[in-house]
């Protein structure tokens, strides 16, 4: 798994690449509450746009942050989230939980 940041104004996009599962999903974790608390961004933004594959770890990962953007007064986005994906994202509910967008057209769904 490799995660870079991009950090604009109050916005801090993490782009995940590889695969999220439970092998990887503490350091990931961790890597990203780092840069949350040291930034403080108001909108964080976790794009799945070059994830492979995915496990419970990976819904794990979302509903995490999203309780520390939270906790902090922010919100929380997934975007370009693959279509294979989408349907386990969409069943975990996620969607209740701030903005969900696809890949392919890039558009809410």
């Amino acid at each position: 798994m490799e995660i870079r940041f991009d950090q604009k104004s109050k916005a801090m996009r993490v782009m995940l690449d590889g695969e999220i599962d439970h092998h990887c999903a503490l350091d990931t974790r961790i890597e990203i509450d780092s840069q949350i608390k040291q930034l403080q961004p108001k909108r964080l933004i976790l794009d799945y746009g070059e994830v492979t594959f995915m496990d419970s770890s990976g819904i794990g990962l979302i509903m995490g942050r999203h309780r520390l953007m939270q906790s902090l007064g922010g919100t929380i986005e997934v975007a370009n989230v693959p279509d294979r994906l989408y349907k386990v994202i969409k069943l975990a509910g996620i969607e209740k939980l701030g903005k969900v967008s696809t890949a392919g057209n890039g558009g809410i769904k």
